[in-house]
């Protein structure tokens, strides 16, 4: 399916009208799934909460008892036990609390692990299309602030819901026991605390993600500008002033929304204390005018005040409750919306070819690839449909699908190809270089084959296979690539090495060394191999970065090797060192290599010109230049420096 109107993260924002609190069963059943392996400690924690509810239902009843019973009459053994009594109960909810906490915090780290490493995990399988669309700030919003949001969700606001659900039908038990009267009367401003807790739940909740939404892209914001590529640029374009400013309007954004928050919370809880204290009025009045009158005891109104208490207190939560509990799942929405992405370049699955001996044939048959529209559609897609919380998205039909009338319905004119009916072949062993201007999809090529994409049209093999039947682990285990845009981890040049092969011995990491004409540029390091590259390499040089990528993806010894501008950052003796140990590098393996600099493909055994996306010659260096086409006037302009004069 293609993505129209659009990008990748649109698909998981909602929009206003659709944003209702709706705790719906299939949400609860995926939030049961991550408490399901806990359900011993989820046991201990229920025992412990019945507990110590029970518990607390105790102390008005020793007060009763001692202003009805041990006072009046002079009972000191009785008023010894009442007080062990008063102090009995909080020590033993209280090492009863310690034990429930300790299984909720396991249980809530638990869950933050099992969700972190589930959406990590999703988030790998995503397709480099994914990314290109959404910022990274966005997904670590998700890992963080969302993951803890839902941590929170299952070990505080459920247990308290659940808590404060028993104390309140124990409390009301007891009070009926007591004086039903009375309790009638404290229950009867009930619909007081609903009726306002139904309007303030869905605006605290639609704060809440709109919260998280606004945290997340401050994260996003921080993100692009504290690397060293988005520090750099501000620094080279002297912006640090507007990005302090944006980051400012961002950041109060998240401040209005969390005042927001504060004060609609606590306006809420305002007005139930309001309600609270009127009903304890009236319970007060009426009980006071039934001890005139002689019905009950003064033991009785006490401990039916203490009760009363402990009546409202929990009556509060729970008309919060679904506040509470629809604020919470937010977080655990926002954390499906990524789970529920739908992954594009999928694993075959228990069928999939496993490539053992390997030889290298690579052919691309009729392939044609656009950005815009990733394949098939998923099986009963309508080949058009809306999101509608993220615009239209336009699923593509293969070219030439018909309809019922025989018209070909592929709208055309909305598809922009990277590249179109590309045919070649790669014999095994066999060095092909794409060459072409900026912009002719070469590299659109170097990433359809190791299946970053899938084909839009057409198929690419390997040794016969199509790559959508190829195990991807199998297939990244036998295609090597060095991309434009050289990566290193905040690491040791030893580790970014192994990097490729965990088990490499170091004799195996000179050698590779040695093959892209780096060995000698680490021994000169005060460190050696040992030697921090900083974030993303910055410090080394372009060249030392690219010559480092080589020896990484030759320790890797793949049988398909890719080359994207493999010397771009290399000067002209380091260049023609590279070139020299590449020759031997490439012997014996299929080898597709991008180069401007066409004095690096002349000996290619197939060069490949593209442009505009679409393969307009294929041959050797002398036959190609014999042909007069583009290949020749992309030599011609390269190496006559009279032409290059003329042309500048």
């Amino acid at each position: 399916m293609g993505f129209r109107g659009g990008n990748w993260w649109s698909y998981i924002r909602y929009d206003d009208e659709q944003d209702k609190p709706d705790v719906s069963l299939e949400l609860m059943r995926r939030v049961g799934h991550y408490a399901r392996p806990y359900w011993k400690k989820v046991a201990i924690i229920l025992g412990t909460m019945v507990t110590i509810s029970s518990l607390s239902l105790i102390p008005p009843l020793l007060i009763r008892d001692l202003l009805d019973n041990a006072i009046p009459n002079r009972d000191f053994g009785r008023l010894n036990m009442l007080a062990l009594g008063m102090v009995s109960v909080p020590l033993i909810n209280g090492l009863l609390g310690v034990a429930q906490r300790y299984a909720s915090s396991q249980i809530g780290e638990g869950v933050i692990f099992d969700l972190r490493t589930e959406l990590f995990a999703h988030l790998q399988r995503m397709s480099l299309r994914f990314y290109t669309n959404t910022q990274v700030g966005e997904l670590m919003s998700r890992l963080n602030n969302d993951v803890v949001g839902a941590q929170r969700a299952i070990t505080g606001t459920f247990v308290t819901i659940l808590s404060n659900a028993f104390s309140l039908i124990a409390t009301l038990i007891i009070m009926v026991s007591l004086e039903w009267r009375l309790t009638l009367l404290g229950v009867a401003i009930l619909p007081l605390f609903i009726l306002p807790a139904r309007r303030v739940g869905n605006v605290l909740r639609d704060i809440a993600r709109r919260s998280m939404e606004i945290n997340a892209r401050m994260n996003a914001l921080m993100n692009e500008t504290l690397n060293i590529s988005g520090a750099l640029l501000v620094k080279i374009f002297g912006r640090h002033k507007d990005e302090v400013t944006r980051f400012r309007d961002r950041a109060g954004e998240v401040r209005d929304i969390g005042v927001r928050q504060a004060v609609v919370g606590r306006w809420f809880f305002l007005a139930l204390s309001l309600v609270s204290a009127v009903g304890s009025a009236l319970v007060f009045w009426l009980g006071g005018h039934l001890v005139l009158r002689g019905a009950f005891t003064v033991g009785t109104i006490v401990a039916f005040s203490a009760y009363l208490t402990d009546l409202y207190g929990p009556l509060m939560a729970m008309t919060n409750a679904r506040v509470d509990f629809a604020t919470s799942m937010v977080s655990f929405e926002r954390v499906f919306e990524v789970l529920d992405l739908p992954v594009e370049i999928q694993d075959p699955g228990e069928d999939a070819v496993v490539l053992d001996d390997v030889r290298g044939h690579v052919r691309f048959e009729n392939v044609s690839f656009s950005y815009e529209a990733p394949g098939e559609a998923p099986s009963g897609l309508n080949e058009q449909f809306r999101f509608r919380w993220g615009g239209d998205m336009t699923y593509v039909p293969e070219r030439g699908t018909k309809s019922m009338d025989g018209d070909d319905q592929r709208p055309e004119h909305l598809t922009r190809w990277a590249v179109e009916e590309i045919d070649f072949e790669i014999l095994p062993g066999q060095v092909a270089a794409l060459v072409g201007p900026s912009g002719a999809g070469k590299t659109t090529i170097t990433y359809l084959l190791p299946r970053l994409y899938d084909p839009t049209e057409g198929r690419i093999t390997l040794d016969g296979h199509d790559l959508r039947e190829i195990a991807l682990d199998s297939l990244a285990e036998h295609i090597g690539m060095v991309t434009q845009e050289i990566y290193l981890f905040h690491a040791t040049i030893r580790e970014n090495l192994l990097y490729a092969r965990p088990e490499a011995t170091q004799e195996e990491i000179e050698s590779v060394c040695r093959a892209a004409n780096i060995d000698e540029f680490i021994a000169s390091l005060e460190d050696g191999y040992d030697t921090v590259v900083g974030e993303r390499g910055y410090r080394l040089s372009g060249g030392e970065k690219q010559r480092v990528a080589i020896a990484r993806v030759l320790l890797k010894d793949p049988r398909v090797l890719i080359l994207d501008e493999a010397t771009s950052h290399l000067d002209s003796q380091s260049e023609a060192l590279i070139q020299e140990a590449m020759q031997t590098v490439m012997r014996g393996r299929t080898s597709l290599v991008i180069a401007h600099r066409l004095s690096t493909v002349i000996d290619a055994d197939k060069i490949l010109v593209m442009e505009n996306g679409r393969l307009i010659e294929s041959g050797q260096h002398a036959d190609l230049i014999d042909g007069g086409g583009l290949y020749a006037d992309l030599y011609q302009t390269q190496f006559d420096p009279e032409k290059r004069r003329l042309q500048a």
